[in-house]
């Protein structure tokens, strides 16, 4: 979908406002995966050196950020659908295929950060998509290694849009002015905004997946921490009962819903 550069502020007024369904109903029936943003995160993450299973958590989206195709994921967008979809897939640059899996052990949940702890220097804060994944090596050795010599810092959401609105910077478009207003205010790259005139607020998307990629969808989308899992003891380990001089532990294991 590309929008016609125009000589005045009326001509592409007119033509969103006369186009505005198709748009619309184009965007929803797209799987939309990768739209490249001007920011910069700073967030950096440990190696470990160790070998064996990890415990990631890493942050697939975030909102209020205008993307290249004119977009902004509004706060609220993933509620809805992280209740409904309960094992979304880790991927390999958005490639549905044995090889490409990352981990199918997967709890996705809606946080609320500041810009700060997401490695931007902006005031406010956004809904952010986070993945809590356990990793095993012999599923995708390739992408282990990336996430535990630390350089896996950018991912992308495959995803479906649901309730989409218009956004327009003119008097004229009232019910899209009215909508501009409401939002202009909550997006962190605003510049960006003001100098394109327009842009599509997403209030609901369906999650597809969520994917490691080089260079993110919204590069504010890094990976907050990498640990090593720990392993569960075997059947016959269970079993054994420490001696009466040996204080018992409670374990508490990691585990996904």
């Amino acid at each position: 979908m590309s929008i016609p550069k125009f000589e005045t502020k009326k001509e592409l007024t007119e033509h969103l406002l006369r186009e505005k369904e198709v748009l619309i109903q184009e965007k929803r029936s797209q799987i939309k995966q990768a739209d490249v943003v001007e920011l910069t995160p700073t967030l950096e993450v440990t190696q470990k050196a160790e070998d064996g299973p990890l415990k990631v958590t890493v942050v697939i989206n975030t909102a209020n950020v205008l993307d290249s195709h004119g977009d902004v994921h509004m706060n609220g967008i993933w509620n809805k659908t992280v209740k409904e979809n309960k094992n979304p897939y880790l991927l390999q640059e958005h490639q549905m295929k044995f090889d490409k899996i990352i981990s199918d052990k997967v709890t996705a949940s809606v946080r609320t950060m500041n810009w700060s702890q997401l490695g931007i220097d902006k005031q406010g804060s956004t809904d952010a998509l986070v993945f809590e994944a356990e990793l095993d090596a012999e599923r995708n050795p390739f992408m282990v290694k990336q996430y535990r010599k630390g350089w896996v810092k950018n991912h992308s959401v495959g995803m479906q849009y649901v309730k989409i609105k218009l956004a327009i910077n003119d008097p004229e478009a009232k019910e899209e002015f009215e909508e501009w207003n409401k939002t202009i205010d909550k997006i962190v790259n605003r510049e960006m905004a003001e100098k394109l005139g327009y842009y599509f607020t997403v209030y609901e998307a369906k999650m597809i997946e969520g994917s490691a990629v080089p260079t993110g969808s919204n590069t504010v989308t890094p990976t907050l921490s990498v640990q090593d899992k720990e392993i569960e003891p075997s059947a016959d380990t269970q079993k054994q009962e420490p001696s009466e001089d040996t204080p018992k532990t409670n374990h508490n294991f990691y585990s996904f819903i």
